[in-house]
């Protein structure tokens, strides 16, 4: 195998592909695949959102974690306090609060992230890594099951100010199989390519965040779009059935459900569904619309790229048709008080499990609460109980929340027995969901997207 790509959609993983059939490292073929992704999931995630990556580069063995996630805003200007719009969002049969608004808007992230894994890593020329999703752009992309089913959701949100005209064209939202159109994605990727990925810092895009910030009143300053910058970091190493699986600390805590996991292989369901819950019983804040991806390249290095915009702020620049985060209104995410310029805490997970052969599993995982059971569960499945990649990411999912344990369709009876006798409530969901989580896995040999989420697999 080339290199495989694995992805939230199919257009995204396409892109990673493209690049990686053009001579692209997996560095490209992954900046390639988050900018389609800015274009062909906006409900998931956008230009203007924040993100975790971690990049092994097989010629010097060497892995590091990419920090590009949002910061706190208000560098040069003093502290002031902005409204937000509150709201409630059903995510499955819970109710999750929010807060967005300009004032929930956050410095982002993912350009500069963008930025430092091209910079590091890349083989291609950067205009070259933006044609794929500047194609997108000035095409109309069908809105994928699950990217609907989520919009459906989140349209309290998507539609305001300028995402009615986006989502709800004339009137009605948008359903499967319509066309997703966002004409000013193909301006704001034309400046994107032709200023290079600081444009939405000191270019075009950051010029008209400013002038948004500044026409309705968020906290988003100059000094803070000039002074960001992603950072490299010292991944967390954990020993997992033979594998050395490296990965970030975060508020989802899975490398430390990762190593508490007792195997799994030649359980029975029942007992290998009362593992993962008692692994996985903590409550955990929340955090909502993200995508990832994977991707090896054919000279096994491999990335694993998440990002988010939060829900979004229901704020879009204006001809730009670019979605601001909300991270600001997550207040989950804020476990600290936090200066301007400081970092805030994430749920993102991108993990990579090596061993004497190299990459042998590179896995990332969408869906707030549910990104570590659902990283977890497909990670164990691979590496531990022996499946491939897809059947893996397939198998049906659980998700414990306090006393209650949601299952997808196919676990058996005595299974649900179990669960129940240990004294869980189980609710068992009509069919597979997105609120599952999202994972995208490749190893040597394949890999996965997830049907949750309309995702995808390329193998070269």
């Amino acid at each position: 195998m080339k290199g495989a790509v694995a992805a939230g959609h199919p257009a995204t993983a396409d892109a990673g592909a493209e690049i990686l059939e053009a001579g692209g490292s997996a560095a490209d073929a992954a900046v390639a695949a988050c900018l389609a992704s800015c274009v062909a999931e906006t409900v998931m995630t956008g230009l203007l959102g924040g993100g975790h990556a971690i990049y092994f580069d097989a010629a010097t063995g060497r892995t590091a974690n990419l920090d590009c996630f949002v910061a706190m805003p208000g560098l040069g200007r003093e502290r002031r306090e902005v409204a937000l719009v509150e709201l409630d969002v059903p995510f499955g049969s819970e109710l999750v609060h929010y807060a967005v608004g300009i004032g929930s808007c956050a410095v982002p992230g993912v350009s500069a992230g963008l930025d430092a894994l091209w910079s590091e890593h890349g083989r291609l020329p950067w205009p070259h890594l933006v044609e794929p999703a500047l194609r997108l752009a000035k095409e109309d992309v069908p809105m994928p099951a699950a990217h609907a089913s989520c919009l459906a959701m989140l349209a309290p949100v998507m539609t305001m100010n300028e995402g009615a005209r986006i989502y709800s064209p004339g009137g009605t939202l948008l359903r499967e199989g319509d066309p997703l159109r966002q004409p000013g994605l193909a301006a704001a990727l034309e400046a994107v390519a032709a200023e290079g990925p600081r444009c939405a810092y000191e270019g075009t895009v950051g010029r008209a965040l400013l002038d948004l910030m500044e026409e309705r009143g968020g906290l988003v300053t100059e000094e803070d779009l000039r002074s960001y910058e992603a950072l490299w970091e010292e991944p967390v190493r954990i020993d997992f059935r033979g594998y050395e699986v490296r990965t970030r600390a975060g508020l989802s805590d899975f490398q430390a459900a990762l190593a508490s996991l007792p195997r799994l292989r030649e359980r029975s369901e029942p007992e290998r569904a009362l593992a993962l819950v008692a692994t996985l019983i903590e409550k955990l804040p929340g955090q909502s619309g993200t995508t990832n991806f994977a991707v090896i390249d054919d000279e096994g290095s491999a990335c694993v790229l998440t990002t988010s915009l939060g829900l979004g702020s229901g704020d879009f620049l204006p001809g730009l048709d670019l979605h601001l985060n909300s991270m600001l209104g997550e207040t989950d995410l804020l476990v600290a008080p936090l200066e301007p310029g400081e970092r805030m805490a994430s749920m993102m997970a991108p993990s990579i499990a090596l061993d004497a052969g190299g990459v042998a599993l590179a896995a990332g995982a969408a869906g707030g609460t549910r990104l570590r059971g659902a990283l977890l569960q497909a990670v164990a499945g691979i590496l531990d109980e022996g499946l491939e990649p897809q059947a893996a990411v397939d198998r049906p999912r659980l998700h414990p929340v306090a006393s209650v344990v949601h299952l997808e369709p196919g676990f058996g009876a005595e299974t649900i027995g179990a669960l129940e006798a240990a004294g869980f409530e189980v609710r068992e969901w009509p069919g597979t969901h997105h609120y599952f989580g999202g994972v995208s896995a490749v190893t040597r040999n394949g890999a996965a997207g997830d049907p949750r989420r309309s995702g995808a697999a390329r193998a070269l």
